[in-house]
């Protein structure tokens, strides 16, 4: 019988080289490959635009991802993703946005944002952490302070991760809020 601790380095290399070749096959890895190639070839500005697409294609996964954070519709609600709201965030400096807008048959509705790494972070970032101290209104969301301005709630997570929530009625709003795991989407992206 074959000693199984000498199948360990094979089935790991085995693995590796199907890491590999998945990773070689998806679209960002051919983009990447495009971009080096282009440069390789001296067509700086082609290798360029193809970086852009890389970027932007990386954007849309990270997108994706930040959306699973954002709560399902309550029941007797509906939800869907909200593009309009996160193209929007991201015109304002970059980083990665993803937002849902919920709705129900009586006409009430609401959006959830979430925003990740964007510069305009860092700027709203002080007023948001300080707001108590400000006189301005604050609402508790779990262990989550929001700023309550004028309806609108926004939280600053880990100081890098704006949640934004808009619209009516709080009474729904306030649960799906606090179903959102704040120490996970403050890890995320690491």
């Amino acid at each position: 019988m074959q000693n199984p601790m000498k199948l360990v380095p094979l089935v790991t290399s085995a693995a590796l080289a199907l890491t590999v070749t998945a990773a070689a096959a998806d679209e960002v890895s051919d983009t990447l490959e495009s971009a080096l190639k282009a440069y390789g070839d001296g067509d700086v500005a082609y290798a360029l635009e193809e970086l852009d697409y890389a970027k932007q294609l990386m954007q849309e996964m990270q997108a994706g991802a930040l959306s699973d954070f954002l709560p399902d519709a309550p029941e007797g609600w509906s939800a869907e993703e909200d593009t309009d709201a996160a193209a929007g965030f991201a015109m304002m400096g970059g980083g990665t946005a993803s937002a849902r807008r919920y709705s129900n048959d009586a006409g009430e509705e609401f959006t959830i944002t979430i925003v990740a790494d964007s510069p305009m972070i860092a700027m709203m970032g002080g007023m948001i952490q300080n707001a108590g101290a400000m006189g301005m209104k604050m609402v508790r969301v779990g262990r989550e302070k929001f700023l309550d301005n004028e309806g609108d709630l926004s939280a600053l997570i880990e100081g890098r991760i704006l949640v934004q929530a808009s619209g009516e009625p709080r009474d729904v709003i306030l649960p799906l809020l606090e179903g959102i795991d704040y120490r996970a989407l403050g890890r995320f992206g690491y």
